[in-house]
């Protein structure tokens, strides 16, 4: 068969049965191909919204997200997609299309050295160079892209070599990968050291981050956590990999955490960390990060460990499999429980001097938090919620209470906006039956709108709630509070009416300009059939808080 054929033969042999993506010229024998597969394409407007449906996808259903583009443009359009995919540990695979073999090298038409671009930003990358190899690259891809720390991974296919005529077999078993054998276990008896550190502690935090979510380790998170009355706190990445609200629950730490969850690290003596890489939007100033702790790290992927924080207990492995056994070990030691009441007394004078608060209108303007709470409670907390980048992001973090995993999908390490809409597309898809909520700020949603048109195409029903301030918000708050208020290219001038505009594209179109009407409107919205945005304005120069400014310590919160 020819080996375009072979490739959705082995895509189909993998599971996959949806691809999103956009044809042309490069790609054009794959997309012949696909006429005759029995796959679901869904065909985007832009190969940035492809890459973000294919992330939305993967992060809704832990399935391997597909997306397709075509040489130059094509693949170029497809790398931001790519290094959010990466930086978030997104199990995704890429494939691009590529001049053919004999221009390569020579600046052809579309050409350009999409494998060399994107060296930096995926966890491997395959060019083919054989016809052949086409089916087993796949399916190394997609064992790659889904073991150990998931990953995007890349597969470019010139155009003539897709063409060609192969023998084709279908493949079997693991794929033999010399040299990647992502460890899974955990070293026993490092877990025992840190059962017995977490037995003396006084002072422990435990602090999740996503790949407990990747490794679709909740449950066994949750269980570790209640094995003793462990205090903790999640990543932006983490929220729904332990329930909120609970009695143990910190609330969110880092840059817009709570005030408890960032005092409570500061104080600790034993941090556990799962999954969690100390990012600069945890740790502040690294080096007055957590000053009394030792910390215990778990994670798969060896190169996060001790790379920002010294870890004086690591462990390498998959939190699935290792936080049954520390668990386990952990019980055995029957350690004292009384040895945290003095520490949540502490942790109780903090939530209840700072609990997250703002001051609401006293009119029938909208507040951005009380429109977080309003989509909450119209959802009854029931619902995916992806969103862009910005203070809308933030403040959904911190108002909505996210019990499950796979309910929060956002771009965390790369900040992407225009994420969210394309994301909701590619989470919907996975997950037709769930309702699927875009939060979104003006001035992420203008920059991947044109992904309306997709929805309609293809009859998915997001819903789109937009925090219209006519700002790109975080970035005027940065201006107002560090850049003595010397705002600069953050009003967003002539918006359009996005009402209209969604109306425009076949969506039905909402707007809501007043807080009493704010909820009944979010439910019409939500029962209303086929894709809907509501515009919501909001007060336009709220500020989200509290907040660590960028450099400090967690104990020099604002706000």
């Amino acid at each position: 068969m020819r080996a375009a054929d072979a490739l959705f033969e082995a895509l189909k042999a993998e599971g996959v049965e949806h691809i999103f993506g956009i044809p042309g010229g490069a790609n054009l024998p794959i997309y012949d191909a696909l006429y005759d597969a029995d796959l679901d394409h869904i065909q985007a407007r832009h190969e940035q919204g492809a890459g973000h449906m294919a992330e939305g996808y993967a992060k809704a259903s832990g399935k391997v997200g597909v997306a397709m583009a075509t040489s130059g443009p094509g693949a170029t359009n497809l790398i931001t997609a790519i290094a959010d995919a990466v930086m978030d540990s997104v199990p995704t695979v890429f494939i691009t299309g590529q001049v053919r073999t004999d221009l390569i090298g020579t600046d052809g038409f579309q050409e350009a050295d999409v494998t060399g671009m994107t060296l930096p930003i995926v966890k491997h990358s395959f060019l083919v160079t054989d016809p052949r190899q086409i089916p087993d690259y796949i399916h190394k891809a997609f064992h790659i892209a889904s073991t150990g720390r998931p990953g995007p991974v890349l597969v470019d296919i010139p155009q003539d070599l897709s063409r060609a005529e192969i023998e084709y077999s279908p493949s079997e078993g693991t794929p033999d990968l010399p040299g990647y054998k992502p460890p899974t276990e955990g070293n026993i008896k490092q877990i025992r050291l840190a059962a017995k550190a977490l037995a003396n502690a006084k002072r422990p935090v435990i602090y999740g981050g996503g790949g407990i979510i990747n490794a679709n380790a909740s449950e066994e998170f949750r269980t570790f956590c209640l094995s003793d009355n462990f205090p903790v706190t999640l990543t932006v990445m983490g929220l729904g990999a332990f329930p909120a609200p609970h009695e143990q629950w910190l609330g969110m730490l880092g840059m817009h955490g709570t005030r408890t969850a960032n005092y409570a690290m500061d104080e600790a003596d034993l941090i556990v960390a799962v999954g969690a890489r100390f990012d600069d939007r945890i740790t502040g100033k690294l080096s007055e990060f957590a000053p009394r702790a030792k910390f215990v790290h778990i994670d798969v992927d060896p190169a996060e460990i001790s790379k920002n924080v010294p870890a004086h207990i690591p462990i390498v492995g998959d939190a699935a499999d290792v936080l049954p056994k520390l668990t386990r070990e952990y019980k055995q030691l029957d350690a004292d429980r009384s040895r945290l009441d003095d520490w949540w007394k502490r942790i109780r004078e903090w939530q209840s001097n700072y609990p997250l608060r703002y001051e609401d209108s006293a009119d029938s303007e909208i507040k951005p938090q009380f429109m977080i709470e309003a989509m909450y409670e119209a959802t009854e907390g029931d619902a995916i919620i992806t969103s862009d980048v910005g203070q809308h992001q933030m403040w959904t973090a911190q108002y909505y209470h996210f019990d499950k995993p796979r309910r929060w999908l956002n771009s965390g390490g790369l900040g992407t906006m225009g994420f969210g809409l394309p994301a909701a597309i590619g989470a919907k898809v996975a997950k037709p039956d769930e309702q699927v909520v875009c939060i979104s700020g003006d001035g992420s949603l203008v920059m991947t709108c044109q992904e309306f048109a997709t929805a309609v195409q293809h009859n998915i029903p997001v819903k789109v709630f937009l925090m219209n301030n006519g700002h790109f918000g975080m970035v005027r708050q940065w201006q107002e509070l560090f850049w003595d208020e010397r705002y600069q290219s953050v009003e967003m001038g002539p918006s359009p009416d996005w009402a209209k505009l969604a109306e425009a594209f076949g969506w039905t179109g909402m707007r809501c300009t007043d807080k009493a009407e704010l909820r009944d409107a979010m439910r019409t919205a939500l029962e209303t059939d086929g894709p809907v945005l509501l515009d919501v304005h909001v007060t336009k120069n709220e500020n989200c808080f509290p907040m660590i400014p960028a450099g400090h310590a967690a104990r020099d919160m604002v706000g």
